[in-house]
């Protein structure tokens, strides 16, 4: 959220990519209007990104479930975008659930893929940051994810 508030006013309408979730109830805990798509397929279906009245599009940890985020990027109407995406770590595979076809990462960025894609989406990078996520277990990736960002996210206003 602090990132969110640094760059985003409280009077923006948020489209909110992928279904109501604790992130987007606290951004309107915070005081903003969002509205979140509703699960549909987002690679086949942009109907929401072209018929939803919005001033900024966010995108937490959704866009490696797409096959193509650059389309989604470009048909959508917002003039500020945040997305935050888990980096690909050198010491894990990609994330990759048995048991929910959805629920998979088709890419895993690094971060200058992430940049690439939004710059040409129309896209001026603003600000940007990385974190890591650390395990609270025993084992040489956990003790690693102590080290290495594991989330980037961005700040984007189009060109």
């Amino acid at each position: 959220m602090e990132f969110v508030n640094k760059h985003i006013s409280k009077e923006s309408t948020i489209l909110d990519l992928g279904v109501i979730n604790p992130l987007s109830k606290i951004m309107q805990e915070d005081g903003y209007k969002v509205i979140n798509t509703t699960g549909e397929d987002l690679d086949e279906n942009q109907s929401a990104l072209v018929n939803t009245n919005y001033d900024v599009l966010t995108a937490f940890e959704i866009v490696e479930h797409l096959l193509n985020p650059y389309t989604v990027l470009k048909a959508n109407k917002a003039p500020k975008i945040v997305i935050s995406v888990p980096l690909r770590l050198w010491f894990s595979t990609a994330y990759r659930s048995k048991t929910d076809m959805l629920d998979r990462h088709y890419h895993e960025f690094e971060p200058w893929q992430l940049d690439w894609l939004v710059e040409k989406a129309g896209y001026k990078i603003i600000d940007r940051d990385s974190w890591t996520h650390p395990i609270k277990k025993l084992g040489f990736r956990p003790i690693l994810r102590w080290f290495t960002p594991r989330y980037y996210i961005i700040y984007a206003e189009r060109i």
